[in-house]
């Protein structure tokens, strides 16, 4: 957990173009105390790696070894507290400097995650089991909210009108104060860049909780954060469970609060953060369906869908977890089935690696357990990726390419999200039913459909109810300028992440009405005629 030696070398950079960068970190991420020869996670507040209090850990350990890599905090409610009070004077200050002083700070911080982009995919590829590449694609997506962050003058400007004689009405936007993140395991640089860089941008002060499964990359872009010249308890990283999620739901001086995750939880945040008169934006669950119809380009088509279902594990929120053939492309299924087949199992950094492991031992088993339910409700298990092992890597959470075929909605292997690497396949008729089908979900997250035809690809675009649809484009998350508009079941609150809405999120409207009268003006022109009696 080091960051890479070229972070010394940035400092003449720093100093030319960081005006708020006071201070100067060593390489090395003091991340780690040492509690009975096993190395533990620190909390960051107030600009310090603190070692917890407490006496409650979790296991942190590398997906595709079982090696316990360490301990991570139950954060305590009085380091929760500190945290919170911090964030809180924090943001008092904050909230005064420039839009355009906090653009700076965002420059460079987009330039130090750059520049540090390998050694934190390094560690995503230890914690949460990645390859190397998409690690680095973790990161690079992050950045690219980071980037965004830069353009914030443009975003944040108001809105005037004069409405009568000597009156105007101005609007611009002001930063809530303290706002909170609550990560997932599945992009531990994404998911934080989602959220601080915009939150801290607008003016606000954060709270963030990465993932208990893989904090690493969080606590690198702490380090990062503060080297960029994020002045001291504007940003605060805590670490913990169930204890301190709720903690976040219910503190009344956070006034806002940023989840991704599954179902269960964001319903809970969404449900307690909103009745403690919170801001809450929450992205849930998916299901994601693709469509291949007859006079799509076979050979890409097959090879979009094979990557977008199998990479990342399947560990991906926006995975295409869900095949529906039209007609005769079921006939299609054996030459993906070879696809998936040829794609390798294994650690991720070896460079030969196409699918890690999955996050936990209850992950793989969960996986497992729904593969053979299918198998159980009548669907045809074409390709098993159950009983993968790895050589040197005997205990790690490997599950294989899966490909289950002739689905129907009843079972629950379409039912439930599965998130690990296997491909529910149905088989459809006609364009009308896939869409059918697919609106009849309760998700809503993304969807694709692979065409060479534009009346029914633009069919299917205007007819669908999900809300990021690809065109041949198999995983549609649009990039920072727009915003991530996953509908539905797939999120609970009305404004969505980054681009746009995202900034919105964490800033509130303030509307002036202001009336100087002409007539009031002492700057009438200066008489030099004879004063008169009259």
């Amino acid at each position: 957990m080091m960051l890479s030696a070229s972070l010394k070398n940035s400092s003449t950079y720093l100093k030319r173009t960081a005006p708020f960068a006071r201070r100067t970190f060593s390489t090395q991420l003091p991340l780690l105390q040492r509690v009975s020869g096993v190395e533990t996670v620190k909390n960051y507040i107030n600009g310090k790696f603190t070692d917890s209090k407490t006496n409650d850990w979790i296991e942190l350990r590398n997906p595709a070894t079982q090696e316990l890599i360490g301990y991570v905090p139950e954060t305590t409610q009085d380091e929760l507290k500190e945290a919170t009070e911090t964030a809180a004077a924090a943001a008092k200050k904050w909230r005064q400097t420039t839009v355009l002083a906090r653009q700076r700070v965002m420059m460079d911080l987009q330039y130090l995650i750059r520049l540090n982009q390998d050694k934190i995919a390094e560690n995503i590829v230890q914690e949460q089991g990645k390859t190397f590449a998409d690690a680095k694609g973790d990161v690079f997506r992050g950045l690219q909210v980071v980037e965004q962050a830069c353009a914030l003058t443009t975003h944040l400007m108001g809105e005037k009108l004069t409405v009568a004689k000597d009156m105007e009405t101005y609007m611009y936007r002001e930063p809530l104060g303290v706002v909170a993140g609550i990560c997932p395991f599945n992009f531990p640089a994404m998911i934080p860049l989602w959220m601080f860089p915009l939150a801290i941008a607008a003016g606000n002060s954060i709270i963030m909780k990465p993932s208990e499964r893989d904090p690493g990359a969080m606590m690198m872009l702490a380090k990062i954060a503060a080297e960029a010249g994020i002045p001291d308890g504007v940003l605060n990283v805590v670490h913990g469970s169930v204890d301190c999620v709720n903690y976040i739901c219910d503190e009344p001086q956070i006034k806002a609060i940023s989840f991704v995750g599954s179902d269960r939880a964001g319903e809970h945040i969404y449900s307690r953060g909103s009745a403690n008169g919170k801001r809450v934006q929450a992205n849930l669950g998916a299901k994601n369906h693709a469509v291949l119809l007859p006079d799509a380009n076979k050979q890409a088509a097959l090879n979009a869908i094979a990557g977008a279902a199998f990479g990342a594990a399947g560990q991906r929120c926006m995975a295409l977890s869900t095949l529906i053939c039209v007609g005769e492309t079921k006939d299609w299924l054996p030459e993906l089935a070879e696809r998936a087949r040829n794609l390798k199992v294994g650690y991720g950094m070896d460079p030969d690696t196409d699918v890690g492991p999955l996050i936990t031992v209850q992950s793989k088993e969960r996986v497992e357990r729904l593969i053979q339910s299918g198998a159980n409700e009548g669907a045809n298990l074409l390709l098993d990726g159950r009983g993968v092992t790895v050589k040197g890597y005997e205990k790690g959470n490997f599950v294989g390419p899966t490909l289950l075929t002739d689905v129907k909605t009843h079972m629950e292997c379409y039912r439930e999200e599965i998130f690990g690497p296997v491909l529910v396949c149905l088989n459809v008729d006609t364009l009308d039913e896939a869409i059918e089908l697919i609106n009849k979900n309760p998700y809503g997250n993304g969807t694709a459909v692979f065409t060479n035809s534009g009346p029914s690809a633009r069919k299917f675009e205007h007819e669908i109810d999900v809300g990021q649809v690809g065109i041949n484009v198999p995983i549609p998350v649009p990039v920072p300028p727009f915003s991530f508009t996953g509908s539905r079941g797939s999120i609970l609150g009305d404004m969505n992440f980054y681009g746009k809405s995202g900034l919105h999120f964490y800033t509130k409207p303030k509307t002036v009405t202001s009336l100087w009268k002409e007539s009031d003006s002492s700057h009438s022109r200066a008489s030099v005629s004879m004063p008169t009696m009259r």
